[in-house]
């Protein structure tokens, strides 16, 4: 199964989250108009975006779009859900470039990677 369950993920992502003392955004809204999927915030600190892409059609560019959303809205990290195979190429460097941490995960691993994240903050 290639895709993603969105709004499955997207209640056990905002369950966890709040479990663990944060705060989870579905649908949160950007300064410029733009929206992404799951925003994990701290005392209204931003901590992680967290785009769930659920199609391969223009992978690569939804990607970028998703590091430049990050980056303009101010998380210092985004995570990218995706079950098909990604190649980021130059798009990994220049969200380094921009000073943001992008991850491109499965489903399967995310509720994991998460709780180990949110357990360093």
């Amino acid at each position: 199964m290639l895709q993603i369950r969105v709004k499955g993920l997207t209640r056990e992502i905002v369950s966890l989250t709040e479990q663990m003392g944060f705060e989870a955004v579905p649908e949160y809204r950007t300064p410029d108009g733009t929206r992404v999927d799951i925003a994990v915030l701290k005392f209204d600190e931003k901590v992680l975006a967290i785009e769930l892409e659920a199609s391969f059609k223009w992978f690569p560019q939804r990607l970028l779009y998703d590091v430049v959303k990050a980056y303009r809205a101010g998380f210092p990290e985004v995570w990218v859900v995706s079950n098909f195979k990604s190649n980021p190429g130059w798009i990994m460097s220049y969200a380094l470039e921009l000073g943001i941490e992008l991850r491109i995960l499965k489903e399967k691993e995310v509720i994991e990677r998460l709780k180990a994240r949110l357990a360093r903050l």
